[in-house]
């Protein structure tokens, strides 16, 4: 994994777990709005709106950087529509960020699987 790709695929990660946050955030305040006097749904909503905005535009640049299969870029997305699914996409994402890192050093030292 070139730097690159790298630092797309870490992008994408680290606005996953604040996207996922903001959206339960968003569905807590709707709930309140509904129960309670209190209304934080349309600043709730303006901030999860952002963060989705970039978490999709940080996807696309990692599918085009890293040459993701169509199914592992819905699978992103998918995740990213889900209340609690950016937690799992930043994992997974993490994971692929170290193989990726891994790999470029074995390449770079000569290591091939045996």
């Amino acid at each position: 994994m070139d730097i690159k790709t790298a630092t797309a695929v870490r992008r994408l990660r680290l606005v996953s777990v604040p996207e996922a946050v903001s959206f339960l955030l968003l569905l807590v305040c709707s709930v309140l709005k509904r129960t309670t006097e209190f209304n934080a749904v349309p600043v709730m909503g303006a901030i999860h709106g952002v963060l989705f905005v970039l978490y999709v535009l940080f996807l696309l640049d990692a599918w085009n950087k890293a040459k993701w299969s169509v199914k592992t870029t819905a699978l992103y997305f998918v995740l990213s529509v889900l209340p609690a699914g950016g937690f799992f996409a930043e994992r997974k994402l993490k994971r692929e960020v170290e193989n990726g890192v891994i790999a470029a050093r074995a390449r770079r030292e000569g290591v091939v699987n045996a």
